[in-house]
């Protein structure tokens, strides 16, 4: 899939839905897709592997939490 330098990675959806919706979009999704902070050890390491589903790929913890990005 490409992306563009305007709408990032919302560039996978095309010419669909609008440029304000993904406007509104790309930081949401930038910001779940980035790696966050394990609260168990404390590393930067944590993935979301689908919604509310993250594993630290150092300690191998897998939890539950917040379905797009840690708070």
């Amino acid at each position: 899939m490409t992306k563009t330098k305007k709408v990032k990675v919302t560039g996978k959806f095309g010419v669909r839905y609008g440029t304000k919706v993904k406007e509104k979009l790309k930081p949401i999704e930038a910001k779940q897709r980035k790696k966050q902070i394990c609260p168990f050890c404390k590393r930067k390491k944590l993935k979301r592997i689908s919604s509310g589903i993250w594993v630290c790929k150092r300690c191998g913890k897998k939890f539950a939490s917040d379905a797009y990005y840690l708070s």
